[in-house]
């Protein structure tokens, strides 16, 4: 009789404290997290690791809230609690089967990420696990989602691991650490102006083959699209793809890409591109007679005895032609918070007055987070 009580107790005890739980799962809570090595917001850190400990679905996690309650009413000293007889006896009162805990420090270049799981009942630490990044501000947080994937068997991105661990990784974040702050994607807009024969042209009567603008410029919008294929140190090398539109604003349209292989330094914004530019406006082939007047190839005939040196040049007679031509460019990039305005200026030199002008656009890009 004496034996069946003693069963049916234990079994009250049992279903008892599997009823507490709810899951069947062990009990897990958090006591500290040692942030004394590092600046860093210790309540984001212990919440974060809260909400990753839920995330693995392997325990029941004690709430913050409910920790901070029960040491306040039970006179409980969780702050700085990390040795194995102190959370041990923490997590007894706490009546948990686990505390969890660690430490993230800054030591060199590199950040040390440190993640402990102690067995309540035994006293001991049942798991354990050090993880190395890179110190690269920003990204604490995956880190410590990485390396508590680790701890507990479940996968990471492995280009991410590889982004955070590996200093000579391609195109990596510590190379660049605020990579996207420095992307300049987005639109442009600016000015051309025309020296030379073209500035005379535009400006011309368009019966001479002008095209009777006010004055030798024009407004120009487009967008730049680039790519970072190399980021080494304080520089990125980049290709740059910038379309283009002009002349709107004398009533003209006249599309241009523009293809820039480029450097730029990662800290201050300065950037240098020359490459190829490819425009589309109207040409002609034509002469020009003794007083150096401008004729089409058709009017030839009209200068009996001349044996004129035939050209193409610009002209508001004639077909829409390819034309192409060298840029160079020289830029900054300004920042204000996490918005970019970067300004170009650049040159096109060509036999009959070369182009120059000065475009400014802007974006907005977030530091470089590696967190998905």
């Amino acid at each position: 009789m004496k034996k069946i009580s003693s069963l049916l107790f234990t079994s009250l005890v049992l279903l008892q404290g599997q009823a507490q739980n709810g899951t069947g799962k062990p009990r897990v809570g958090m006591a500290d997290f040692d942030c004394s090595g590092y600046t860093i917001n210790s309540l984001q850190v212990k919440q974060y690791l809260i909400n990753e400990l839920i995330r693995t679905g392997k325990y029941q996690v004690m709430d913050r809230h409910e920790t901070e309650f029960l040491a306040k009413r039970d006179s409980l000293q969780s702050e700085g609690c990390f040795s194995r007889e102190c959370l041990s006896d923490f997590g007894k009162k706490l009546n948990v089967d686990y505390m969890f805990t660690g430490d993230i420090m800054r030591i060199g270049q590199n950040i040390n990420v440190t993640l402990k799981l102690l067995n309540v009942s035994k006293g001991e630490f049942e798991n354990q696990h050090v993880k190395e990044f890179l110190y690269i501000p920003g990204n604490e947080l995956m880190m410590l989602r990485i390396t508590l994937n680790e701890m507990f068997g479940l996968p990471n991105d492995a280009e991410t691991v590889k982004k955070l661990t590996m200093k000579e990784d391609f195109d990596n974040a510590v190379n660049n650490p605020y990579k996207l702050r420095l992307r300049t994607d987005g639109p442009r807009m600016g000015f051309v102006f025309f020296t030379g024969t073209n500035a005379d042209i535009l400006m011309d009567k368009k019966s001479a083959g002008g095209f009777e603008s006010g004055y030798p410029a024009m407004f120009q919008f487009g967008y730049q699209f680039e790519k970072q294929y190399l980021n080494e140190g304080n520089f990125q090398a980049l290709f740059e793809f910038i379309p283009n539109i002009s002349g709107i604003d004398q009533g003209r349209f006249i599309p241009s890409f523009t293809f820039l292989n480029g450097l730029r330094n990662n800290k201050n914004g300065w950037e240098f591109g020359i490459g190829p530019s490819i425009t589309f406006t109207k040409m002609a082939e034509g002469f020009y007679d003794a007083d150096n007047n401008w004729h089409l190839s058709s009017e030839k005939d009209m200068f009996p005895g001349l044996t004129p040196d035939f050209v193409t040049r610009p002209d508001s007679r004639g077909d829409v032609t390819m034309t192409t031509g060298l840029l160079i460019g020289v830029g900054k990039t300004f920042k204000s918070g996490r918005m970019n305005i970067p300004v170009n200026g650049f040159v096109i030199p060509a036999k009959n007055g070369l182009r120059f002008g000065v475009s400014f656009g802007w974006n907005a890009k977030g530091r470089y987070d590696t967190v998905k």
